[in-house]
């Protein structure tokens, strides 16, 4: 995980390569017809968005969080409920899932939650680790350091964790990043630099965390 900060630093403040652009996006036609009151639209954009919103909710939250099902729910709706500000400055499945995220940062600091850094296993993760190609203990520690991160993100400014989400969690590039949050480019970079400067210092500060974290580097 350290050499993962170390690299999305070095990401974060390189530059891309200029004029790059967001590819043909297959659910327009589904969100005009949804903003236009079609209700097969509808249903058909949100079993479309759906996985790409669960992905989104379990890495903020946890993959068995028990809010994961609600807080996928409250996130679908307020995609539908921001559907009528879509500008189309990034992809839709960028859009809905940048909703997501917010949703569930929100969600996270509003029931004041805080993953432990080394959380017991429960019977979905003992089932994911025996289908995972890794040894249980490197498919363990990978969850403690994933487990670990989230807890950090509760740290951090709104814009600071929105970004690094997106950014680290979801893989989104700086411009995706940019375009999905209706931010310029430089901004993301400023804000990607100040939320791994501070992750930094408290994985530094922090013994069990460093523990957890540097099972990478």
């Amino acid at each position: 995980m350290l050499r993962l900060l170390r690299s999305q630093r070095s990401s974060a403040s390189s530059p891309e390569p200029p004029g790059a652009t967001e590819p043909t996006d297959p659910l327009k036609a589904l969100v005009a017809g949804t903003l236009a009151g079609a209700r097969d639209a509808e249903r058909t954009l949100l079993v479309a968005i759906g996985p790409a919103l669960l992905r989104t909710v379990r890495g903020v939250l946890g993959a068995t969080h028990p809010d994961v099902e609600d807080v996928l729910q409250e996130a679908m709706a307020a995609v539908h409920r921001a559907l009528p500000d879509f500008r189309g400055e990034c992809g839709t499945l960028h859009f809905a899932c940048r909703v997501a995220v917010q949703t569930a940062l929100n969600a996270r600091r509003r029931a004041g939650y805080r993953s432990r850094h080394t959380p017991n296993m429960s019977p979905e993760e003992l089932a994911e680790l025996a289908r995972d190609e890794r040894s249980p203990a490197d498919a363990h520690a990978a969850a403690a350091r994933r487990s670990a991160l989230r807890t950090l993100l509760d740290e951090l400014p709104a814009v600071q964790a929105e970004a690094l989400v997106l950014h680290v969690v979801l893989g989104y590039s700086v411009d995706e990043t940019a375009r999905a949050t209706r931010s310029p480019r430089d901004t993301v970079r400023s804000r990607l630099r100040a939320a791994l400067s501070t992750l930094r210092a408290r994985v530094d500060a922090d013994g069990v965390l460093l523990e957890i974290l540097d099972g990478e580097s």
